[in-house]
């Protein structure tokens, strides 16, 4: 079960500042599963415009929060170090709950079918216990073109 703070998670994806929405990965098993965790706060930048005077995360953020916690769970698998994971589809996204500044934003990822270099994971964002958002996302590894 490995824990991984924010400078760790940078090491293994590309994302970063302003569209780097992982904060800790609590625990991971590789090949199998991750819960990581976002905190949700008022200084986001997309809460200046969604919604004024009620801010509420954009769903499509909700999902990239879970395709980055996705793409750790995925490049710490050992057939995957070293490459790039991208994101090729979306299925069953349901918008559960809201999710607002103040909360923790938990992300769980569980992998999927798997057949060489694609394959799908299956993803929940939940508050406080509460499913806000699930899915099913379809990714495709390719070599990292750094």
């Amino acid at each position: 079960m490995a824990v991984l703070t924010t400078t760790e998670i940078m090491e293994l994806i590309p994302n970063r500042y302003p569209i780097l929405y992982m904060d800790k990965v609590m625990e991971m098993v590789p090949g199998e599963s991750i819960t990581a965790i976002k905190n949700v706060t008022i200084n986001e930048q997309f809460f200046q415009g969604h919604f004024p005077g009620n801010p509420v995360m954009p769903g499509v953020l909700i999902i990239e929060s879970l395709a980055q916690a996705a793409s750790i769970l995925i490049l710490s698998s050992p057939q995957f170090k070293g490459k790039t994971a991208y994101m090729t589809g979306i299925d069953n996204a349901k918008f559960r709950e809201m999710v607002r500044p103040g909360d923790v934003l938990e992300l769980h990822v569980t992998f999927g079918a798997l057949r060489e270099n694609m394959g799908t994971v299956n993803v929940q964002a939940t508050v406080e216990g509460k499913v806000a958002t699930k899915a099913e996302l379809m990714f495709v590894v390719a070599p990292d073109e750094k």
